[in-house]
């Protein structure tokens, strides 16, 4: 168990102080954003929003594009969920939990497309060295803004596309020393299973009242 929490900590021997604070920041309003998320819980985005902004900036200092853009691209479709999410009428919520339309998977697959494009023009564009953890970060952008924008349209399907990025990101971040994160998308990956779950029984809960 100490060799488990070595590999995890020993990353953050010589490292800023504000650094450790603001990733244990983020781990903390990442962790509750995702536990609204899955209680279906508007709060997933306000508390989401301090998690992407701050790690905008911390991928930004260590030149990790591919990571910046998906949290920018995050914090801008957590406004748009924010908004979507908020939606009333008569009094009853507008949008409701439910699967994604044929039309929906296609769009899904064009933003998950559009989105690596976009990372890795960025790279090519500030003449960063696209190493194999950069081809990495640009394939799981795609999975984590698609996965953002269906959670924004609840879509069962986010979790799935979440648990799949999770999954990826795990080793990814332990390989680049950001052993917080790392962690914290392990527990990530745990309530994303747990979400999908939950939103699939509150799915079917909602067709049987229909």
């Amino acid at each position: 168990m100490n060799h488990i929490f070595e590999f995890f900590l020993d990353t953050y021997q010589g490292k800023e102080t504000y650094i450790i604070v603001l990733e244990s920041i983020v781990m903390v309003a990442g962790i509750l954003s995702v536990w609204y998320a899955k209680k279906e819980n508007i709060l997933v985005y306000p508390t989401g929003l301090v998690a992407t902004i701050i790690t905008v900036f911390l991928f930004l200092r260590d030149g990790l594009l591919g990571d910046m853009m998906m949290n920018f691209y995050w914090s801008a479709m957590s406004i748009y969920g924010w908004w979507n999410w908020s939606r009333k009428k008569d009094n009853k919520k507008v949008v409701r939990i439910s699967r994604t339309t044929t039309n929906e998977k296609w769009i899904g697959f064009g933003l998950f497309i559009l989105t690596m494009m976009i990372n890795y023009g960025v790279y090519r564009i500030f003449n960063y060295k696209i190493e194999t953890s950069n081809y990495v970060d640009i394939f799981t952008s795609g999975i984590f803004f698609t996965a953002m924008w269906y959670m924004a349209l609840k879509k069962l399907e986010n979790w799935t596309l979440w648990i799949i990025a999770d999954i990826i990101t795990i080793p990814l971040y332990a390989y680049r020393g950001w052993g917080m994160l790392s962690l914290q998308y392990i527990i990530f990956t745990i309530l994303a299973i747990q979400g999908y779950l939950l939103w699939k029984k509150n799915l079917s809960s909602n067709l049987q009242t229909l």
